[in-house]
């Protein structure tokens, strides 16, 4: 399914992110199982990045995110912790974080998760499926929607 809401180009973006509401309708599928799905979300939107999607931590299935020690820093929100997802068929290592505490300016994410798309069986946001943002560290969800270049590919390091 191909969105009706306007093409972005991922150069328009601010640095740093902005915060905005999505009423998107998101579904993300591991193991067999819907493990959450809204469609009152937080997009991050950055220079270079598809949209990261940041979904109320309620709109996940029971017991599917299973916190993790240690953290990594964004220089833009802060302290970001991760999670396993798990279900009975399959676990997906550090597959969503969060930032408990983010840094001024984002505090709209508090109590909401991201997952790596590509980590994930399926995502849907708006009934198309998503495509991971390349390389492995980068959580942005890349559908109709964006135009790139995206950041994280090879040779975008420096970007």
């Amino acid at each position: 399914m191909i969105s009706s809401r306007p093409v972005e180009n991922v150069w328009d973006y601010p640095r740093p992110p902005s915060v905005e509401p999505s009423d998107e309708n998101i579904v993300i599928e591991l193991g067999g199982m819907r493990i959450a799905w809204t469609s009152s979300s937080f997009r991050i939107c950055e220079t270079s990045h598809p949209p990261a999607y940041y979904l109320p931590i309620e709109a996940f299935a029971g017991d599917v995110l299973h916190a993790l020690p240690g953290r990594t820093w964004c220089e833009w929100k802060g302290a970001a912790s991760y999670f396993d997802v798990v279900t009975p068929a399959r676990t997906v290592p550090a597959g969503a974080w969060t930032y408990r505490m983010p840094s001024p300016g984002y505090a709209d994410i508090i109590d909401h998760i991201a997952v790596y798309p590509g980590k994930m069986d399926r995502c849907l946001l708006d009934g198309e499926r998503v495509r991971a943002q390349p390389g492995d560290f980068y959580g942005g969800w890349v559908t109709s929607r964006v135009r790139g270049p995206f950041k994280g590919g090879p040779g975008t390091s420096s970007w």
